[in-house]
């Protein structure tokens, strides 16, 4: 049966194409190279037949249009070479309408399923819907059939200036939400490019899925344009790392992706070679679902471990609770036991904000970050309840304390030095059972007039830290009393590294905010794309802030037109001191001379205003509260530059 022409205007005026000219034009799909020779309009097929060279990218020459890959002559009106002798370009029918120019192509066929649609289906069956990346010709298969599920309303992506700030992106998504998103790149540098972002999800416990493009699998390992042996390359970072083949279990390999992302709370990575990524569906192949192939999480602690911990805890005058970013979603349920022990609850740096500051139990960050309350009520404890955290040097938790350790993860029970229960469970499930054994049991004393009198005490230090003042520039504790002061209490806040984040861990007081971190990474320029995740997961429910200096602003700056691209409402603060103080920090303490940690910069502010953002620079502290208001109420991407002391922090 013959296919119905369609016809489609290809120019809207003929005059756009001068006599003697070429030019690349899309009808319905089709790459079409209109041609303007001798008074006559004709249209080819784009692709030369020899290396697929864009012959609309071409010119006419002696009267034949020339490949501008390799210079094969063609006729600009038949497409048949001269003499004949080779194959040549197929044409289509043209016809003229006033000033515009149709071309006749005969009616597509309905889209035939490929492998990638399959398993971009079952990605979005497992409730991955949400990515981050860059499309490019190496991944165009993928990226296609993502496409058709943004269509049909079943997944958001994001096309961003690098791919580092979409690994970043996803990264603190699922720091966020606790489930993958996706972060997409091309073969070679830009699925290289999110191996930093991919790095920080697997250090942080944070589920992700990366797919990144790849070459045609004929000319893998010779040496091709942009391959890199991208299973090799990522072997370190991902604990799910497969390559696509034609006869692969497509379905299959997807659900094994986001279950080990899942259950591992760790990176997946699945590569696409390009030939691979175009392949019809097998017939036999449909998408999967998670349904009867993931367990439940509430896995419950050894007994002699409970027993254990239930005594220590009956023991027990003057407990307090640790809490890391591990235990974010089981907070409730620990702050009503806590409750009940009347103790002290202190979070890790990456656990900010996981109980208010303003919470009459609430003791604020311990360590390098953190405060004199949270490492006063450490030491003056007689037991350590630590729920999901790492124990890493710069939280200092102590060892010479009695500790019980509550963790998913086998492996980071009594990791760095031995604990004297340490229960492999999931949190609320292990709470539940503690609290069942203890209930009635319970004899601590109540410290929470001893809790709000280390609070006056470190407001008096705060209240005098406050009066520093400087012609450089304002005080990270004048910045952060006053973001206590404006920014909404459910906001979702993205910090950076470096001296501004170590202010923020001491002097930020959240209240229901939840803080999203580079934490055992420590990556700079991991604020404003963090922010982009947690717009994408919760922007439509929660108000989004991110904080950086001036270093890591510099990271992925060029996001910032991505935030105004896709209207992100998200304000991101900048404290600028044309420094990379941290490390000026750290080379003093070294006792060596600072060298190389100084910046130029643009004003960021109007930086902002040219991207399309509000931006607001502050100088004086009298604007700073003013400035953080109008951030506050603007409707969309806004930045407010801060000019700030190094030494003020």
């Amino acid at each position: 049966m013959e296919k119905k022409v369609v016809w489609h205007k290809v120019l809207d005026n003929k005059k756009r194409l001068a006599e003697g000219r070429v030019m690349t034009v899309t009808a319905a799909h089709k790459g079409i190279c209109l041609t303007h020779f001798k008074g006559k309009f004709s249209a080819l097929d784009n692709k030369c037949p020899h290396q697929g060279g864009p012959l609309g990218e071409g010119s006419i020459e002696n009267g034949l249009l020339r490949c501008p890959w390799h210079g094969w002559d063609f006729d600009p009106c038949t497409g048949v070479p001269p003499g004949g002798f080779d194959d040549g370009i197929e044409t289509f029918p043209t016809k003229e309408e006033g000033d515009e120019i149709f071309v006749g192509i005969e009616e597509e066929d309905k889209h035939a399923e490929t492998i990638s649609d399959v398993m971009i289906e079952t990605m979005i069956n497992w409730g991955v819907d949400t990515g981050f990346g860059m499309v490019g010709h190496s991944n165009l298969g993928v990226a296609d059939a993502m496409m058709r599920q943004e269509e049909k309303g079943n997944f958001r992506f994001f096309g961003i200036r690098h791919e580092g700030a979409a690994a970043f992106a996803a990264s603190a998504y699922g720091k966020l939400m606790g489930k993958p998103a996706v972060c997409f790149g091309i073969a070679g540098p830009g699925s290289t490019n999110m191996f930093t972002g991919m790095w920080d999800a697997k250090v942080d416990r944070s589920p992700m899925l990366a797919i990144s493009g790849q070459v045609n699998t004929q000319v893998l390992g010779t040496g091709a344009f942009q391959e890199v042996d991208l299973v090799g390359a990522f072997q370190t970072v991902a604990n799910f790392n497969h390559s696509i083949q034609q006869n692969s279990k497509h379905s299959e390999l997807m659900s094994l992706a986001i279950k080990s992302a899942l259950i591992n709370r760790d990176v997946s990575h699945v590569t696409f070679p390009d030939e691979v990524a175009f392949m019809p569906k097998p017939d036999n192949e449909k998408a999967q679902t998670p349904e009867d192939r993931i367990t439940p999480f509430n896995i419950s602690p050894p007994r002699q471990m409970v027993a254990k911990a239930v005594g220590m805890i009956t023991d027990s005058e003057r407990p307090a609770i640790i809490v890391g970013h591990g235990a974010r979603f089981q907070m409730d349920a620990i702050i009503a036991f806590a409750e009940k022990l009347k103790c002290p609850v202190i979070t890790t740096f990456k656990g900010k904000g996981q109980i208010s500051d303003h919470h009459e139990l609430g003791c604020g960050v311990l360590g390098r970050s953190g405060t004199p309350i949270a490492s006063w009520f450490m030491n003056e404890s007689d037991l350590l309840i630590v729920f999901g955290a790492s124990f890493s040097n710069h939280t200092g938790i102590t060892p010479k304390k009695p500790i019980i350790q509550v963790d998913y993860d086998p492996a980071a029970l009594s990791k760095f030095h031995k604990v004297d229960a340490a229960l492999w469970g999931e949190i609320s499930e292990t709470l539940t059972i503690i609290e069942e054994q203890t209930e009635g049991k319970i004899n601590t004393v109540d410290r929470r007039p001893e809790i709000a009198k280390r609070w006056q005490i470190w407001q008096e230090e705060k209240s005098s830290r406050l009066q520093d003042e400087s012609t450089v520039g304002l005080s990270s504790i004048a910045v952060f009393d006053a973001m206590n002061k404006v920014v909404p209490e459910n906001a979702v806040i993205a910090v950076d590294v470096g001296n501004n984040t170590y202010s923020f861990g001491r002097y930020f007081e959240p209240k229901n905010q939840s803080v999203l971190m580079s934490g055992y990474l420590g990556s700079i320029g991991f604020a404003l794309p963090a922010a982009m995740g947690a717009w994408a997961a919760q922007g439509n429910e929660r108000p989004i802030w991110s904080v950086s200096g001036d270093g890591g602003f510099g990271q992925y700056l060029g996001d910032m037109m991505t935030l105004v691209k896709y209207n992100m409402n998200i304000k991101h603060v900048l404290l600028n001191n044309s420094e990379i103080g941290k490390i000026s920090k750290e080379q003093k303490a070294a006792e060596l001379d600072v060298w190389k940690t100084s910046l130029h910069n643009a004003n960021f502010s109007k930086y902002a205003e040219n991207c399309g953002a509000l931006g607001i620079r502050v100088t004086k502290i009298e604007e700073l509260i003013p400035a953080l208001e109008k951030l506050k109420a603007y409707d969309g991407p806004a930045l407010l530059e801060i000019i700030t002391d190094a030494s003020l922090i």
